[in-house]
């Protein structure tokens, strides 16, 4: 891209008051970003309005420091890349979405973007077992051949992505963050180390300008290009009142499949996977479950186990996994299904939680883990 194309996209998408509809309108009346500038102003009245032409007639400000510094970026490592909507490789996905951003930054494998996909997103306070089973679903799913996307984001969007890297390892295909901030602005802090390692595997993208902060509108924003990107949406985690439900609803109304994986009754984290199974959600209990929905061909047959496997754990320890279930038990409930003293039981449950077979959760609770 030589800066002045650079230039001419950045000034129409940076203009307050123009919005992808009105640059749309005015690319297709003028051709390209660049012969918008070049025509007169009175050439773009057919796509915008009076306000609107006022607003574009002039650079906005700190034009000149925004493209010095992404012209820079952009030169700076070969790993930084911008796609046009008219690009050759421009991702089919989202080109059949009804929003495509109209520039996307790049950093990492561009490559990615052709590749199938699918969305993982839940909620950002996972439960431990939420959180294998993102980190699982997306390590089989990778290894499977679907590149995994989610949104940077704590919680199930850093367990998908982690996942698809341990899948990537073992010949999997990856996994793409999508950002809604710039992307030199990485959020959440806590995420650096994880957007780093995607950088060297998968890809880091932004519809937003080098510089852009943290802004709650765009996030619900960025979550349109998690559901755009993929052939479908599994959503592990989430409350009623989540942004996760935001995503799959994009998804459906986008033509892709929607997934969810169910839980505990009794769990606020599993009611809105619920609530999408009521309205038509596919339920998700193995990974063949998505393939075979997806017309995939598995190239695994992953299987369900304890972490240690049963063979590893004494006689006490079994009847105690047996007696658990996968609900959220509390000590007191646990002591009195097994019929033994508290003290006992604790010496048992710390060893099984330092195996990794349970959890301890909120509120002197525990929880079985299971690998899917």
């Amino acid at each position: 891209m030589a800066r002045d194309e650079l230039a001419a996209w950045l000034r129409l998408l940076e203009t307050p008051g123009i919005g992808l509809e009105a640059a749309r309108r005015l690319l297709a009346l003028t051709g390209s970003a660049q012969a918008i500038f070049e025509s007169s102003e009175g050439a773009w009245q057919p796509a915008l309005s009076a306000a609107q032409r006022d607003s574009l007639s002039l650079p906005p400000a700190h034009f000149d420091d925004l493209l010095t510094q992404t012209w820079h970026w952009l030169n700076a490592d070969p790993a930084h890349d911008i796609l046009l909507l008219g690009d050759a490789d421009y991702p089919a996905a989202l080109l059949q979405t009804a929003d495509p951003p109209l520039l996307l930054y790049l950093h990492g494998k561009r490559e990615l973007l052709s590749r199938p996909a699918l969305a993982i997103v839940g909620s950002r306070s996972p439960t431990a077992q939420g959180h294998d089973n993102a980190s699982q679903f997306a390590q089989a799913l990778s290894k499977a051949g679907l590149t995994i996307v989610s949104g940077l984001a704590l919680g199930i969007d850093g367990a998908a992505h982690q996942g698809a890297l341990a899948g990537q390892r073992e010949g999997g295909a990856g996994t793409i963050a999508v950002l809604g901030t710039g992307l030199d602005q990485i959020y959440p802090k806590r995420h650096l180390k994880l957007s780093q390692e995607i950088v060297a595997h998968g890809l880091l993208i932004s519809e937003y300008s080098l510089g852009t902060p943290v802004l709650p509108p765009n996030f619900p924003r960025r979550n349109r290009l998690i559901a755009g990107l993929s052939l479908g949406c599994l959503v592990v985690e989430a409350a009623l009142k989540s942004g996760s439900l935001i995503t799959a609803r994009l998804a459906s109304e986008a033509g892709r499949e929607v997934f969810a994986i169910p839980g505990s009754i009794h769990s606020p984290l599993s009611q809105g996977c619920h609530a999408l199974i009521r309205q038509g959600a596919k339920l998700v209990e193995r990974v063949e479950d998505v393939l075979e929905e997806l017309l995939i061909q598995p190239s695994i047959a992953p299987a369900c186990a304890s972490p240690t496997g049963d063979a590893a754990l004494s006689r006490e320890q079994a009847q105690i996994l047996q007696l658990m279930g996968y609900e959220p038990v509390s000590l007191d409930a646990l002591s009195q299904r097994a019929g033994w003293p508290v003290a006992d039981l604790s010496g048992h449950l710390l060893e099984l939680e330092l195996a990794g077979e349970i959890a301890r959760l909120a509120g002197q609770l525990f929880q079985r883990r299971k690998r899917v």
